[in-house]
């Protein structure tokens, strides 16, 4: 049994093989239709060799009813490079702010910029802390802040090449946790969206095709 991805991005399927040569025969489905065999990966419907007869027999373009799956060769939204490139840039932009914000905060404490005293909570343990983090404590955050804010960056441009699934995976987590990534505002949204457009079958397809 098969399963094939529309053009709407939804899962058909489970088909037999018949279904799947009749839908490319109604031109349904073409050769970069992205299908799986049963548990196996996502690829494009040209690289089954049972279907090679149907798709050197298939029209040039054909109208699919209405109704039907598109495939997802037909549609300019489903190329994966197209999907992953807003978000990508998304994750790029937020780690670039923190990156922004991260060195204008080391600047500060290191050219000795005035910063605002903290005020005292009554909690001698607590305003020992806040007096730790306006000072070095707080250049090792800044430290610290940077050094993933640049992995988030590095994480947007390695998705935009389609390369590195589980690298990508891994910054856009970065990117949505408040305490690990400072400017959470931004971070947050991108790194949920990011989440979402790297689970599409179709986006994990193009990661393994492209990977050398």
């Amino acid at each position: 049994m098969y399963s094939i991805i529309g053009g709407d991005q939804k899962e058909y399927g489970p088909v037999t093989a018949e279904e799947i040569r009749q839908w490319i025969t109604q031109g349904r489905a073409n050769g970069r239709t992205l299908a799986k065999a049963d548990a196996g990966p996502w690829k494009p419907l040209a690289s089954f060799p049972e279907f090679a007869d149907a798709l050197g027999a298939a029209p040039a373009a054909a109208p699919p009813p209405i109704g039907a799956p598109v495939p997802s060769g037909t549609s300019p939204s489903a190329n994966p490079r197209q999907t992953v490139h807003a978000p990508a840039v998304f994750l790029i932009v937020a780690g670039a702010l923190n990156v922004a914000l991260g060195v204008v905060s080391l600047l500060s404490r290191l050219v000795g910029w005035t910063l605002p005293h903290p005020q005292p909570t009554g909690n001698p343990g607590l305003d020992r802390f806040l007096e730790l983090l306006s000072g070095g404590l707080g250049s090792v955050f800044d430290l610290v802040a940077i050094g993933i804010s640049t992995f988030i960056i590095f994480g947007g441009y390695r998705m935009m090449k389609l390369s590195n699934h589980g690298l990508c995976v891994a910054a856009s987590i970065v990117a949505l946790v408040p305490c690990l990534s400072p400017c959470c505002c931004l971070g947050l949204p991108a790194g949920i969206w990011a989440l979402v457009v790297l689970c599409k079958p179709e986006v994990k397809s193009a990661f393994e095709s492209a990977a050398p």
